[in-house]
């Protein structure tokens, strides 16, 4: 299972890019998205991506 970031509430800050320890964040068309094939959710952990995001929300589960 991968992440997700809702794009309506993304802010393009990229906080999570810099964070992700798998790379599977980029930006695309000014908002951030996911890559599932290569999201690991942090291996079990807390995801780094979910628990930096700025915006409650923007960062779920898919």
């Amino acid at each position: 299972m991968a992440l997700k970031i809702d794009p309506l509430q993304c802010t393009s800050c990229g906080m999570c890019e810099s964070l992700c320890p798998t790379g599977s964040i980029a930006e695309k068309k000014g908002v951030y998205r996911i890559d599932a094939g290569s999201c690991t959710e942090c291996d079990g952990g807390d995801p780094e991506c979910m628990d930096n995001c700025p915006v409650d929300g923007c960062i779920s589960y898919a």
